[in-house]
């Protein structure tokens, strides 16, 4: 799951990131309402975490935006106490939920998991299921039966994108995308590393489910007999 901040006081974003790092969201944090925009409509996102006052562009408009363009991604705005004006204001243009400064984590990611719920998202602490697998992603464990390994967050996230798309082929710029961020430098060949990584794990574990090569598309899940 990947996570977008938008907030303009630098501490707490940074202390937002640090936490849901901490539970396993991939994150990605901007620090105006203009960058915000840009960055939530690559359409990578998973939530979208929005101030209310910003330098260049308050959250209300930034959301105005983000829905005029039909982007239903989840937004939770994050408010000033005094601000209930613009908690209506944003509730009636789409936002999702909110939450007034001071918040304790757990009440963020309580608030978190529950905009994702309505969703029909799977939340990364529960466990994701493709033929004989079971990812669990809270505590980074994949299983097949009795058997079970522990594996890193990034082919965590990789296997959980490819079981979530299990209908569909996912490109090599998909995976960069949800995994690295948008504008990241990283090269196709970090991809297909993971993937070797995966692949080897699942052939330890003795799995029925392989990750094919779609030549010149992308990868895709399979269950052989």
């Amino acid at each position: 799951m990947r996570i977008l901040i938008v907030e303009d006081e630098l501490h707490l974003a940074e202390a937002l990131t640090q936490i849901l790092k901490k539970h396993h969201y991939s994150v990605d944090a901007v620090h105006d309402g203009r960058s915000g925009l840009d960055y939530a409509l690559s359409g990578i996102y998973d939530l979208l975490l929005l101030d209310i006052m910003m330098p260049e562009m308050d959250g209300i408009s930034v959301l105005r935006e983000i829905r005029k363009e039909g982007m239903s991604t989840p937004v939770i705005l994050l408010t000033a106490k005094g601000e209930i004006p613009d908690m209506v204001t944003g509730l009636d243009h789409g936002a999702d939920d909110y939450i007034a400064k001071p918040f304790s984590s757990e009440i963020l990611l309580a608030r978190i998991r529950a905009a994702l719920r309505r969703t029909g998202e799977v939340l990364p602490e529960d466990a994701l299921k493709f033929g004989d697998i079971e990812l669990n992603t809270a505590n980074l464990k994949l299983s097949v039966r009795e058997r079970e390994i522990k594996i890193n967050l990034k082919e965590s996230e990789l296997l959980e994108l490819l079981i979530l798309r299990k209908q569909s082929i996912t490109s090599k710029e998909q995976i960069i995308e949800k995994l690295w961020g948008f504008d990241s430098e990283v090269e196709h060949n970090n991809v297909e590393v993971y993937i070797s990584f995966l692949r080897k794990k699942l052939t330890f574990l003795n799995s029925t489910v392989r990750i094919s090569t779609i030549r010149g598309v992308g990868y895709v899940l399979e269950v052989t007999t």
